[in-house]
């Protein structure tokens, strides 16, 4: 694989006052998925899931001084490899920085992240009507799992789960 080389890109983990920065890049990458009405975090929420409690990282790519890309990954397990693995939640980069490479440099930044805390995988989701992704991740080398499929339960359907009783 080619290397990537961005004059003026940085890549920086996010503090505590990115939290308007990073809820900017959550709308947008809302906004570009259809999904604007699903968002319900605001910066209270982010601030207290990412910065207190400490529930996901999150890298923003800043290009030329302003921030023009994030990811948002967290640590999973894989019981079959008996090591832990990267989930990337999120990537999103800006319109106005596409087509420079920003994406593969910072994939590649949380790849090497995972290599170096021993990590067994590295993955994440892509809505399956995405084709300029997933065109992007397959010249990665990344491969479709086409035998899983997702589940989630959220909302009062989490609750009544939660609730559920041995009698």
């Amino acid at each position: 694989m080619e290397q990537v080389v961005l004059d003026e890109f940085k890549i920086r983990f996010a503090e505590k006052e990115d939290c308007p920065i990073i809820l900017e890049f959550i709308k947008g990458l809302a906004e570009y998925e259809h999904m604007e009405n699903q968002v319900t975090a605001d910066c209270e929420i982010l601030e207290e899931s990412l910065f207190r409690k400490n529930k996901a990282q999150v890298i923003i790519g800043e290009y030329m001084g302003k921030p023009a890309a994030f990811a948002l990954f967290f640590y999973n397990f894989s019981t079959f490899l008996g090591k832990p693995g990267i989930y990337l939640e999120d990537l999103f980069v800006k319109p106005e920085y596409r087509g420079k490479g920003i994406g593969k440099v910072m994939l590649s930044h949380i790849a090497k992240i995972a290599v170096e805390e021993g990590c067994g995988r590295f993955e994440w989701s892509c809505l399956d009507w995405n084709d300029p992704a997933i065109s992007f991740y397959n010249s990665l080398g990344a491969e479709a799992l086409k035998e899983w499929t997702v589940y989630r339960v959220t909302g009062e359907k989490l609750n009544n789960l939660a609730a559920l009783q041995l009698k």
